[in-house]
């Protein structure tokens, strides 16, 4: 039901759970009812690219899978800046 462009593949990092949960999206609770077992730290996950770029403002962004990343995320993030976060290209 999340109409979200879920276009990042990441490596879900503590630091981004804790950032994602204190702006009003909890992604390390689970939720049974929506099929959802929550993230944990290492955990990868495909993320709305509008969702990885505000982490990325806020000093939070978490590491970039680039190669199962989306050409689409491209429309809301720079390439040259997901390239900074990649663990695949280095």
């Amino acid at each position: 039901m999340d109409v979200g462009s879920h276009t990042v593949c990441i490596v879900v990092s503590l630091e981004f759970l804790i950032f994602s949960k204190s702006n009003g999206n909890d992604l390390s609770t689970p939720m049974p009812d929506h099929g959802f077992e929550g993230l944990q730290n290492g955990d990868r996950w495909c993320l709305c690219a509008a969702r990885w770029k505000e982490a990325f403002l806020a000093g939070h962004a978490p590491k970039v899978i680039l190669k199962s990343t989306h050409e689409r995320a491209l429309d809301i993030i720079e390439l040259e800046v997901l390239r900074k976060f990649s663990i695949d290209l280095h």
